[in-house]
C-alpha cells in the first residue's frame, strides 16, 4: 500500500524525530501516502501508514480525521479550501463560496463535472489579515473578490 518511493520521503521525515518517536512523523506520512492516492485516503491507507509508523491505527486516523487536508472521499484535481473561521466570513466568505460554487456548478464538497476542482470549507489558515482567503496546493490567495476569484479559477482549467 505504501510504495519505496513514499517509504523513501516518510523515512526523510521519521530522521527528524528522536529514535522510537517516528510516530511524530504521521502527519507528512499521511500527506505523503494521501498524494500517491488519488488524493485521498481510504481506512486501508490510514491503517498503512499506522503499520509502517509503528502506532496505534486509530492514533494515526485520530490525525486523518481531525485535519481538514487530508481528504476521505475522491476530490478534484485541484483542491480550493476556503477559509470559514471569523475573519473570513466578517469579510464576506460566505457569499464569496456561493459565488465560487454557482461559478464552478458544485456545491462545497463536491467535484466539478470534469474532476478537475473541488471546494472545501475549511477552519483558520492562518491568514486572517488577507481575509477573505483561500488556499489550492500550497499557495494562499488573500484579500479575494469575485473578479480575483474567477481569475484564479479560469486559469486553473
Amino acid at each position: 500500500m505504501i510504495s519505496d518511493s513514499a517509504k523513501k520521503q516518510i523515512n526523510s521525515w521519521i530522521e527528524k524525530y528522536p529514535e522510537g518517536r517516528q510516530s511524530s512523523a504521521v502527519m507528512e506520512a499521511l500527506r505523503v501516502v494521501q498524494a500517491e492516492n488519488n488524493n485521498q485516503l481510504s481506512h486501508e491507507a490510514i491503517q498503512a501508514v499506522a503499520d509502517y509508523l509503528q502506532m496505534p491505527g486509530i492514533a494515526a486516523a485520530e490525525v486523518a480525521t481531525f485535519y481538514e487536508n487530508y481528504n476521505h472521499k475522491p476530490m478534484g484535481k485541484h483542491i480550493i479550501r476556503f477559509c470559514h473561521n471569523i475573519s473570513c466570513m466578517l469579510n464576506g466568505a460566505d457569499e464569496l463560496i456561493a459565488h465560487l460554487e454557482t461559478k464552478l456548478g458544485v456545491k462545497t464538497g463536491e467535484v466539478s463535472e470534469d474532476g478537475l476542482i473541488s471546494v472545501k470549507k475549511v477552519e483558520c489558515l492562518g491568514a486572517c489579515v488577507g481575509a477573505p482567503m483561500f488556499q489550492i496546493g500550497d499557495q494562499y490567495y488573500e484579500n479575494l473578490t469575485t473578479d480575483k476569484i474567477d481569475d484564479i479559477v479560469d486559469n486553473l482549467k
